[in-house]
């Protein structure tokens, strides 16, 4: 079972079984084929559509799709997102963070925040290079930049403390 709400909170339940797709408990009924890397081709009923993912924030679970060149912001939850909510443990994800620290050795890029900043959940603080790969660090928590302990173009071991809240 997943919930998908999009920014304007209209929200529909899914629930993907072994022989349908069921949307807010009625089959859902359409056909879909890529025709790009992100971008597909969906017919449902009588309307066609074109499809783009245009960005993915897999550890927040939202995404951007442009649907006919319309934009739409979705966020996702799965069963487990869902059972938190129940229990009245969501907030859990929202904490205060006090450190960044490398998840790996590499080479600090940019740095997106200043001291005294206030981050959010899942706002841009630093890029970091490693194996060759751009990698985008975002705030795990809500929070002030209270210190900035490395600069541009320093290498970081892994664990290496980047930033205090």
């Amino acid at each position: 079972m997943l919930q998908i709400k999009t920014a304007e909170n209209k929200a529909w339940q899914v629930d993907i079984q072994k022989d349908a797709i069921l949307l807010n408990g009625t089959p859902f009924d359409w056909d879909i084929s890529p025709i790009g890397p992100s971008t597909y081709h969906i017919i449902k009923g009588n309307k066609s559509y074109t499809a783009e993912l245009v960005q993915a924030d897999y550890q927040s679970k939202s995404f951007i799709f442009k649907i006919n060149g319309a934009k739409l912001e979705v966020s996702v939850k799965d069963r487990f997102d869902l059972l938190l909510d129940k229990l009245g443990m969501s907030n859990a994800n929202a904490s205060k963070v006090n450190d960044i620290k490398a998840p790996m050795p590499g080479l600090i890029l940019d740095i997106k925040v200043e001291i005294g900043q206030e981050v959010k959940k899942g706002d841009t603080i630093m890029i970091l290079e490693a194996m060759k790969m751009e990698n985008i660090l975002k705030s795990p928590g809500d929070g002030v930049v209270r210190d900035i302990k490395v600069s541009v173009k320093q290498n970081v071991e892994k664990n290496q403390v980047l930033i205090l809240f």
